[in-house]
């Protein structure tokens, strides 16, 4: 049973890819780490024998920390956080229980080397409509809440990309693109290990909206309308992008939660 310094893998599950997500901080050792190199969704890795360096980057967060088994590691950092005032809790069961309850896992090699602040760095056309937002939704909400995203003029990309470290996207002939009938975002989803059914859903939705085959999904004209709504209403591409967070988080939680929900005008007028 959970108590108020831990949380189930399920628990945790739930609250990833929302706004209100924990911190994930991962301190396993680097040999449990090499025997399985993949990351809960959003986790950052950090050394449980630095963590009095590293606690103040996190004052004012809520923190979840994974070691291997939900043992020692995890216990001992997190104690170490919440003597430094910050709301921390350990994955019960660690990494190894959240793999058997069969919960997705990221490839830590196919996320992009951090900068020397810790963040992930991309870069893509400038005027993002659907792609471009779902995109960075998708890396800020399951693979680094602080990433970065750089809005170019489109024919600059690969070489803001080259001289600023930043990972090119959504252009031809770079590893984060379309692939076949395959939009950006279902390939950043399948490669990162992300196949969820919400994310599935969402996916289609995207995909169908992005290609104009907005046959894919009866729900792709409305997330359509509302994307082309967004490129008109903000001239600065970062102001949509938040924006179009927002809108992305609604879709998601559409997805996961509330397909199956009816909404309609009821009367109490009697029949005749």
């Amino acid at each position: 049973m959970s108590s108020y310094t831990s949380i189930s893998s399920d628990k945790l599950f739930r609250r990833i890819g929302t706004a209100g997500a924990p911190i994930v901080v991962d301190v396993r050792i680097d040999e449990d780490f090499s025997a399985d190199p993949r990351l809960i969704p959003g986790a950052v890795r950090r050394s449980h024998l630095e963590v009095r360096e590293w606690a103040s980057s996190l004052s004012g967060q809520s923190v979840v920390v994974v070691c291997d088994r939900g043992q020692k590691l995890s216990e001992g950092t997190a104690a170490w956080l919440r003597h430094s005032d910050i709301a921390a809790e350990i994955l019960e069961g660690g990494h190894l229980g959240w793999r058997e309850a069969g919960l997705p896992t990221v490839p830590a090699d196919k996320i992009p080397k951090r900068d020397e602040r810790d963040h992930t760095v991309w870069v893509t056309r400038s005027r993002p409509k659907i792609d471009r937002i779902a995109c960075p939704w998708l890396i800020r909400r399951f693979v680094d809440p602080a990433a970065v995203f750089l809005f170019v003029a489109p024919p600059e990309v690969e070489a803001v990309a080259e001289q600023f470290g930043a990972t090119p996207f959504d252009i031809e002939n770079v590893y984060w693109s379309h692939r076949g009938e395959l939009c950006t975002f279902d390939v950043m989803i399948k490669e990162l290990g992300l196949s969820t059914p919400a994310l599935e859903r969402l996916a289609a939705m995207v995909r169908a909206a992005d290609t104009a085959r907005l046959d894919l999904s009866p729900e792709a004209p409305g997330l359509l309308a509302a994307s082309l709504g967004l490129s008109r209403m903000f001239d600065d591409d970062l102001e949509q992008l938040d924006a179009g967070i927002l809108l992305y988080d609604a879709f998601y939680r559409w997805c996961r939660d509330a397909t199956k929900e009816t909404h309609n005008w009821p009367t109490n007028k009697v029949k005749p």
